[in-house]
């Protein structure tokens, strides 16, 4: 009898031991190690959850969206090295 496995969640499967070995770790998705510092540093500051960072952090990209900052917000984010 052929093997029964899913091919697709054996993909899925090699997909997160590829990120493992990298050293990112999956919070809501695979963050990079840098990634996970500045998460943490949020929750500490601010007492939120997972789910709370996540929708603030949507919050923010799309009132930049709307106000067509989105180029000022990736500036910002990338000279204070987030």
């Amino acid at each position: 009898m052929p093997n029964s496995s899913n091919p697709n969640a054996d993909k899925q499967k090699r997909f997160r031991e590829r990120q493992r070995a990298k050293g990112n770790k999956e919070v809501r998705g695979y963050v990079t190690p840098k990634g996970m510092q500045c998460y943490k540093e949020l929750s500490e500051k601010s007492g939120w959850t997972d789910g709370e960072l996540l929708n603030n952090a949507l919050r923010i990209t799309y009132a930049a969206y709307r106000c067509g900052q989105i180029k000022l917000l990736n500036e910002w984010l990338k000279s204070n090295d987030c």
